[in-house]
């Protein structure tokens, strides 16, 4: 398991030296805890399929980064893990200056991600099952595209939080979607293909929308 935790964690290099498209996959985490972050742990295990699957169907397409943070809480107002976050977004930037960058978080991932959003290299945004609080939405930048996927038997974070904030978003004029898991719990254990599958369509979608032009304009 470390041997493909060490690979994941590592960045392809292809011939292809401009990809269409960054990710930057966001593990989750918990509230309170300042435990070592570890690329072993759960949060991080679960969402090394998204991160092989996204680079095994889309190859020299896409550059896929698994990030990780020097603890596993979030801290209340200390915000943990953003440093570091912010840090792997700035890399992932620089190794492909005016490649649009798409990030998809699970729970806390989720929440990093929305506040990514306030950064306009960041052009498209996954949240699942995302662990939204204060409306963390409400700092995602108007020309992201926000793709949330909740499910709706989560006992650890709310699907109806994560509803509203996609329709206030859609609202304000964003293109913004959610889709509701039937049954669906916070692991992601269930509805595999569901959830594996919207990723994939996600990163498809983003994709086929030109934007190299929109992340090539922030500094």
């Amino acid at each position: 398991m470390l041997q493909l935790a060490n690979m994941l964690l590592t960045p392809v290099r292809a011939a292809v030296r401009d990809p269409e498209l960054a990710v930057l996959v966001l593990p989750g985490g918990t509230d309170f805890s300042y435990r070592p972050f570890s690329r072993v742990q759960g949060s991080a295990l679960r969402m090394y399929p998204f991160t092989a699957s996204i680079q095994m169907r889309f190859g020299t397409r896409v550059r896929v980064r698994q990030a990780q943070y020097r603890v596993y809480g979030w801290n209340g107002g200390q915000a943990s893990p953003m440093p570091h976050a912010r840090a792997a977004l700035d890399r992932l930037a620089a190794d492909y200056p005016g490649v649009p960058i798409a990030v998809i978080g699970h729970s806390m991932g989720g929440r990093i991600a929305a506040q990514l959003g306030d950064d306009e290299r960041v052009t498209d945004i996954l949240a699942l099952a995302p662990w939204w609080q204060f409306a963390d939405w409400r700092q995602i930048h108007p020309g992201a595209r926000v793709r949330a996927v909740h499910g709706e038997a989560d006992t650890v974070t709310r699907a109806r939080r994560t509803a509203k904030g996609i329709a206030e978003l859609a609202a304000r004029g964003l293109d913004a979607e959610y889709l509701a898991v039937p049954d669906g719990g916070h692991p992601m254990l269930d509805h595999i293909g569901l959830w594996q599958g919207s990723a994939l369509r996600f990163v498809a979608d983003a994709l086929a929308a030109d934007r190299r032009s929109v992340a090539g304009t922030t500094a």
